[in-house]
């Protein structure tokens, strides 16, 4: 693979685990803002992690396989499907048989899963760059 596919891969990494983060922080911080703030209140019952999740959902597919053609480590593919595993199942059947609170506890564990994940693939891309173009000197 060359440079430019692993630097797209590199980006891609940090875009999702910025990505997992905000996600992360909406879930934190939204219980406060509605608590703090009655105004928004009336938002409560409309959760954006159904949303998120389509743009989630390709970066970090995108990113995952390109690291893993890169690095071939299946255990970072197996943990980046277990926290989109988690985020799909909070934005959409916990959310809606379960109520908030069980959205919010699989969103938020899935998104650090998410995130570390990402953040390994990241890792591990850019090691297997620096050993193939130190092979070429």
């Amino acid at each position: 693979m060359d440079n430019s596919s692993a630097s797209q891969s590199d980006m891609l990494d940090k875009v999702a685990v910025a990505l997992s983060g905000l996600c992360l922080l909406h879930c934190l911080l939204m219980p406060v803002i509605i608590t703090a703030l009655p105004f928004f209140g009336q938002f409560s019952a409309r959760h954006l992690h159904a949303e998120i999740l389509t743009i989630v959902l390709p970066i970090s597919l995108i990113a995952l396989s390109i690291g893993f053609r890169r690095h071939a480590d299946k255990r970072v593919v197996g943990w980046g499907i277990a926290g989109l595993l988690l985020l799909i199942v909070g934005a959409t059947l916990a959310h809606n048989m379960y109520g908030v609170v069980a959205d919010r506890m699989l969103a938020i564990t899935g998104s650090v899963i998410l995130a570390a994940a990402h953040y390994r693939n990241s890792r591990l891309s850019r090691s297997c760059r620096v050993a193939t173009s130190s092979e070429y000197m």
